[in-house]
């Protein structure tokens, strides 16, 4: 007990440390309006893609159909965020968001989830499509191909940095319960999970519907931060790019998930300067890295302050 009341402080200490340090430098002048952007872009690729993780990474099913599920959320807080422009609307619209991209997950995952490899992998783009395209087709509701404009910016850093949390704790907390280990026990070995009672096809749609409704988080916090959205922010490369997040830092790894976004963000505004050959840089460096790192930055690893007080302990 007194150990698990140790851990928490630290990590209750380590999260006010964070927020205190962003505080304090956007106070001084140093985060101006641009650098607070790329902040909370990177928060909102971090809640994409621990979602992602779990579904890719944790129960070992290849999604790419995470962009649809980001418009769900992002067009529920277009839509709903204009009827009810305040904190208490843009809350709403969030949930509302949310529970659709899981309603969508469930329905679309009990069939799907029993393909497997690429076979899963194109269903689940598929789907991306389709919600997409019924965007796109949506007439005065969702505005067709030109999008919602003057969407209500609600979305701050100190709140990407709340859901950071959240989402990430609940990830935790999933994966280390029963629940979470008959996932992971599914990813390793289907037909040994359910030779124990393990049923493999509710552990993945559980997943799957998790890791949906985190992507329409993310999608309504990204719609509350810039305030225009279009179909074409949803499209494949989108879903990739979340894709290239978790693989990068590790699948399997929520600390890599976290180490991959606040990289490839930095990198992305150094490679701003490079323009012409941004694409190239980013490739080959992506190339390399999985040539060096086949398994990621951190492969299966994870940071643990309890792992961190018994080596001290041992000492």
């Amino acid at each position: 007990m007194k150990q698990n009341l140790k851990v928490n402080a630290i990590w209750l200490a380590i999260l006010l440390a964070g927020f205190g340090l962003i505080q304090g430098l956007v106070s001084a002048g140093i985060l101006n309006f641009y650098y607070i952007q790329i902040v909370q872009q990177i928060g909102i690729q971090i809640i994409l893609a621990v979602g992602l993780n779990l579904i890719v990474g944790f129960s070992g099913q290849f999604s790419l159909g995470h962009a649809g599920f980001m418009a769900i959320g992002a067009y529920a807080v277009g839509i709903l965020g204009k009827m009810m422009p305040s904190y208490g609307g843009f809350a709403i619209a969030l949930l509302v968001g949310m529970l659709v991209a899981g309603g969508v997950a469930l329905l679309v995952g009990l069939p799907t989830l029993r393909l497997k490899g690429d076979y899963l992998a194109i269903a689940t783009l598929g789907v991306a499509e389709i919600i997409r395209i019924l965007i796109i087709n949506g007439g005065s509701v969702t505005n067709g191909a030109a999008g919602i404009m003057s969407i209500p910016l609600f979305t701050s850093w100190p709140l990407v940095y709340i859901f950071v949390i959240i989402t990430t704790l609940v990830t935790v907390n999933f994966l280390r319960s029963p629940m979470g280990r008959a996932t992971i026990s599914v990813r390793e070995d289907e037909i040994a999970a359910e030779s124990v009672g393990v049923n493999p096809t509710f552990m993945k749609v559980s997943a799957f519907v998790f890791g949906a409704m985190t992507a329409a988080i993310a999608g309504g916090l990204h719609a509350g931060y810039v305030g225009t959205i279009v179909p074409k922010d949803f499209a494949f490369m989108t879903s990739v790019n979340v894709l290239i997040i978790i693989v990068l830092g590790g699948l399997g790894s929520i600390t890599g998930t976290f180490v991959a976004a606040i990289v490839l963000g930095i990198l992305n505004v150094f490679l701003k300067s490079y323009s012409d050959i941004s694409m190239i840089i980013y490739s080959l460096a992506l190339i390399l890295l999985m040539i060096f790192r086949p398994g990621g930055l951190l492969g299966t690893k994870e940071f643990s302050v309890a792992a961190l007080l018994k080596k001290k302990e041992v000492k």
